[in-house]
């Protein structure tokens, strides 16, 4: 008998024994009922409810038969405030005292002090919890104290966010309500949740699609819908679905949608609790199958249980997402009133808005189903945006069933998807877009086949679609000179390489046959010959492209499991791939490939295996060895022959060269190569700081070179020196060399810059060298006035952190409207939290910065001090 079908009577005090027994008995016979009963949507909500009623009754029971202090209050926070208790979910209880009860603060406690009875009843009454089997989580304050707590944590606000109130004195859980909502700042709250949420996706590869998901954390889990909800609330936008319909933040279909995923997301999580028998939110493999058996799903000589039941959790864990992203946009708006601000039209169909491609009108899509692709092509170019709106993104979504046969075989689609292929630049952002908005499946039929599939094997960590995503990025990456330190000799042969969309086609179809059965090497390459015919790619490109998708784990396998000793095995294989060109696809293709499939499966006994396989082959070929080697020895020769130009002796330049990586040359052409040379000539060992400024090569402003013992202010106290003197940063490239120096190139303007150039190189030379060699704080940076056109055209300011592809260091990206002292101010945050800069790419897109910082510090490590770092980084960008 649960506790609540009983009459509550304050004089019917019953031993704790008899509430142990009551909650134990009361609980099993709900999650019996449950277990046994139908895997329904409904079964599960009306479970979650029932329990947290069924708790609400024995632990008012035990407050009223306990001796509590008068006028105190007992309230519900966390998932139990909201009446949603799992199996084995925390029960998280606030006890509200009175104000006179508060603990003294900033005194010296009197060891012989009488401790306050009324406590001591509050320390009972939690002990009685644990001990009639409620896994209590608690907190006693006042109401003062929880207004306090509330405006240090965010968390601690969340939790009061969704407070209820269970016995006791109601009034002062009214005063408690009343106050913690009067200190929650809407614009803060929506921030740090936003933060909080970015890097619990991190935490969880950025991605719904791992093979062992958290229902609860991960991207597309319950988590993200309950963000939602509290920004909202917090924005006094509403609590539930239905109030947000009302205030017209979604129409009445996205409200079906969410709360149709929400109850599978629940259902799951409730029968993973009743399954496990403990509180576990991950849909780890050993319990996928029993859940899926739970389900009613059965095993097939074709598909695993588990198999069809996570194919259903991806595509409900990816409406989530989508709607996520739709929600939080729409929310941002409203409470930062960017709804209103103007926006700069891209061409007759769509604007920029705040740095995201707003469609003109919400029926663009249903007038004319060519924009659907046309908005990625937009976004693609327009080198300022970073992302949909939230109009743009809800057309999307209330466009899917446009993307039918007649749209995948019209040419005109078909124009526009190769454009995407075949763009400079941004290919693996806007197939990643393509794919959360569920375009890319819809208009590759056959990709969307693979959303969601898993993969069952002992190195593959994401489906088969997000698998083929990070291939297609480290494809990407090789083609990047940012990336040039993650694969060297992949960015060596990639550098030469005349159509780099060759490859992203054959990343998309390597593994898109997967899941049916046969050999999906063969079968992809049955699909991607049906993708170049109908695409009109030339009879070469598609022989090309069929060989990658055919023979992509080829490679590998000889690799690592033939002698690659024995020339019989190297002639075998270099009469395989034929010509220098197929080896040098295949094994980009091969790289990228066994990177994407897991963080931990590439090591460098691989890569050494695969490089060694590739050298063999490409002498059996008669081949040559990659061209950077030779791009990057000409570039030598060419500073050398430079040097000579200016009396220096031969030689005398490789003693900093030694110090120098690939990188270096890769981002500096000759002439700057020389230049630095010559500055450096004799001098790359001194203790003392060198600044060389000269006429910039591009015909606008300065050039500047410093060369100084590194240090983690360093990049600080260089932009301070700019800032305070009115120069402009247009460029900056970050180098530390093996012998732990910053050399570091900076390309800057000034309005103060006129024919006396000589003069200003001197003066820039002698100030930024006497700021170098000054200790002590950091100067404050100046306001910078914002353009017009920036306070017309307003831009969020955004911040982005990753691991890098090694998770040894952190990419941060940032993004804001320019002004003057902008980067000083980005740098004297990192230098304030001591986080090293290893490698800094500055970009002035117009009134718009797009910088990226490679960095590691130890304050990256832990949630809390990160998430300070990431705030003060936004208010500094502000």
């Amino acid at each position: 008998m649960r506790l609540s079908e009983r009459r509550s009577d304050v004089s019917d005090v019953l031993p704790v024994a008899e509430l142990r027994r009551l909650m134990r008995e009361g609980k099993q016979t709900l999650i019996r009922q449950f277990r046994d009963g139908p895997a329904t949507v409904p079964a599960a909500s009306q479970l979650v409810r029932q329990i947290s009623q069924h708790v609400d009754g024995v632990i008012t029971q035990l407050w009223q038969q306990g001796d509590l202090p008068r006028g105190a209050a007992l309230v519900a926070v966390g998932g139990y405030g909201r009446g949603e208790l799992y199996p084995h979910s925390d029960v998280d209880v606030l006890v509200l005292l009175p104000d006179d009860m508060a603990e003294p603060h900033g005194q010296a406690l009197d060891p012989e002090a009488t401790p306050d009875p009324r406590r001591a009843g509050v320390e009972a009454f939690i002990t009685a919890c644990w001990d009639i089997g409620l896994e209590i989580g608690s907190s006693v304050r006042t109401v003062d104290e929880c207004v306090a707590e509330a405006q240090a944590d965010v968390t601690v606000q969340t939790a009061m966010l969704e407070a209820r109130f269970l016995c006791g004195t109601r009034k002062l859980f009214e005063q408690f309500r009343r106050w913690t909502a009067d200190v929650l700042d809407p614009a803060a709250f929506l921030r740090a949740k936003t933060l909080e949420m970015q890097q619990r996706h991190v935490k969880y590869e950025n991605t719904p699609f791992s093979l062992e998901p958290n229902c609860k954390e991960s991207p597309g889990g319950l988590r993200d819908l309950q963000v939602v909800r509290w920004v909202a609330q917090g924005a006094g936008l509403g609590r539930s679905w239905a109030e947000l319909v009302k205030k017209g933040l979604i129409t009445r279909f996205e409200a079906t949608q969410l709360q149709r995923n929400e109850g599978l997301l629940r259902l799951i999580r409730a029968r993973l609790h009743t399954i496990a028998g403990r509180r576990e939110d991950r849909l780890v493999f050993d319990l996928q199958t029993a859940v899926a058996e739970s389900f009613g799903y059965a095993s097939t000589p074709e598909r695993r249980a588990s198999e069809a039941l996570m194919r259903r959790y991806y595509w409900a864990a990816k409406a989530v997402v989508q709607l996520n992203q739709i929600l939080m946009l729409g929310i941002e708006e409203h409470v930062s009133g960017s709804r209103d601000a103007p926006m700069r039209p891209i061409d007759d169909r769509f604007f920029d808005r705040g740095g995201l491609v707003e469609v003109a009108s919400d029926d663009l899509y249903q007038r004319d189903p060519h924009a659907i692709l046309q908005t990625f092509l937009v976004f693609q170019r327009s080198h300022g945006c970073k992302g949909l709106s939230a109009r743009t993104l809800r057309a999307l979504y209330n466009a899917r069933e446009l993307m039918d046969a007649k749209f995948r075989a019209d040419p005109v689609n078909r124009a526009t998807f190769m454009e995407i292929l075949q763009q400079p630049q941004g290919q693996t952002h806007v197939f990643r877009l393509m794919n959360d908005t569920s375009v890319l499946g819809r208009y590759l039929w056959v990709f969307r086949k693979i959303v969601g599939q898993m993969q069952h094997d002992l190195f593959h960590v994401y489906t088969v679609d997000q698998h083929i995503m990070m291939v297609l990025r480290n494809v990407r990456r090789f083609f990047i000179a940012e990336h040039t330190h993650e694969y060297p000799f992949c960015s060596q042969l990639a550098a030469h390489w005349d159509k780099p969309w060759l490859l992203y086609v054959a990343a998309l179809f390597h593994d898109v046959a997967k899941g049916r059965g046969g050999d999906h090497s063969d079968l992809g390459a049955v699909e991607v010959r049906r993708f170049c015919r109908d695409h009109r790619i030339a009879r070469d490109d598609a022989r090309l492209i069929e060989f990658l998708v055919k023979e992509h784990l080829t490679m590998s396998r000889v690799a690592q499991k033939e002698d690659l000793s024995d020339p019989d095995v190297i002639d075998a294989f270099a009469s395989h791939v034929k010509d220098p060109r197929r080896l040098t696809a295949l094994y980009l293709l091969t790289v990228a490939d066994i990177r994407g499939t897991s963080p931990k499966v590439w090591n460098a006994w691989k890569g050494k295996l695969l490089e060694d396989l590739f050298r063999a082959t490409l002498r059996a070929l008669g081949g040559a060895k990659p061209q950077m080697d030779a791009e990057i020895e000409l570039r030598k020769q060419e500073s050398r022959q430079l040097l000579a130009l200016h009396s220096m002796l031969p030689g005398a330049e490789e003693a900093l060269w030694k110090t120098l990586d690939l990188n270096y040359f890769a981002r500096h052409d000759s002439n700057e190569i020389a230049w630095h040379a010559r500055a450096l000539n004799r001098r790359a060992d001194t203790p003392q700081p060198l600044v060389s400024a000269r006429l910039s090569p591009v015909g606008e402003g300065l050039q500047v070179l410093v060369y100084a013992p590194d240090r983690q202010d360093l990049f600080a106290r260089i932009c301070g020196y700019f800032d305070a003197a009115q120069f402009s940063i247009l460029d900056a490239r970050v180098h530390t060399t093996r012998a732990g120096y910053a050399l570091d190139t900076f390309q800057v303007i000034t309005p103060f810059f006129d024919q006396a150039y000589r003069d200003l190189i001197a003066l820039v030379e002698h100030q930024l060298m006497a700021t170098l060699t000054e200790e002590g704080l950091l100067p404050e940076p100046s306001r910078g006035r914002l353009s017009r056109r920036v306070k017309s055209f307003p831009i969020s300011p955004r911040v982005q952190l990753r691991p890098d592809e090694r998770a040894q260091r952190w990419v941060l990206s940032v993004s804001a409207s320019d002004r003057s002292g902008l980067l000083y101010s980005i740098a004297r945050v990192l230098a304030r939290h001591q986080i090293n800069l290893q490698l800094a790419k500055i970009s002035t897109l117009g009134e718009r910065v797009e910088d990226t910082f490679l960095v590691d510090g130890a304050v990256l490590q832990h949630n809390r001090s990160q998430i300070e770092f990431e705030t003060e980084l936004l208010d500094a960008l502000g």
